[in-house]
């Protein structure tokens, strides 16, 4: 329910922003935004307390934000102050970034190597992903897990591509335990 929630509200600030042309400006806003409410707890605290009347939530989201973002997005905070689904925000935000990526194709991965790959090695790989997806600019997001052993996992929305030492020796263990003797 909570990521049809999402969806929905999603979507309406979406296309808003694609019928006005917006979909850079506001998606520069939106991980502004989503950064602040990540790293601010206190004001999280705040927009999800129930004793707090929803007028002086709203007069907060006006007097915080309606100078520093568009009017759609100041909207969009208000209207879910009002439906009472705050606590769906960061969901919400997430939703809108992941729509206005794939519109402008902007694709997003995931690296997880088992050592710290050099500059050129990352210009590599995102070369490649370049070159074997339909995007015009990937983003690439890298972290260093031992326990892989060598190789990489790549996730890219739904897909992932694992290609890691620790997978292939998983593998032909269950297959070496599968041989009937």
């Amino acid at each position: 329910m909570a990521k049809l929630v999402s969806r929905t509200y999603a979507n309406a600030l979406f296309e808003l922003a694609v019928e006005e042309n917006k979909t850079l400006p506001m998606l520069e806003e939106i991980i502004v935004l989503l950064e602040v409410i990540r790293t601010n707890d206190d004001f999280s605290d705040f927009m999800n307390h129930p004793k707090i009347p929803k007028e002086e939530k709203i007069n907060v989201v006006k007097s915080v934000f309606e100078e520093r973002l568009c009017r759609e997005v100041t909207g969009l905070l208000i209207t879910v102050v009002e439906k009472d689904r705050y606590s769906d925000i960061e969901d919400i935000l997430e939703e809108i970034i992941i729509d206005i990526k794939e519109y402008n194709h902007i694709g997003t991965a995931y690296v997880t190597t088992a050592i710290t790959l050099t500059d050129k090695e990352k210009k590599d790989i995102e070369e490649r992903l370049l070159a074997t997806t339909e995007y015009e600019k990937i983003e690439c997001s890298y972290t260093v897990d031992e326990a892989l052993i060598g190789g990489m996992v790549i996730q890219m929305g739904d897909k992932v591509v694992d290609s890691s030492i620790r997978t292939k020796l998983g593998k032909l263990e269950r297959e070496l335990m599968a041989i009937q003797l």
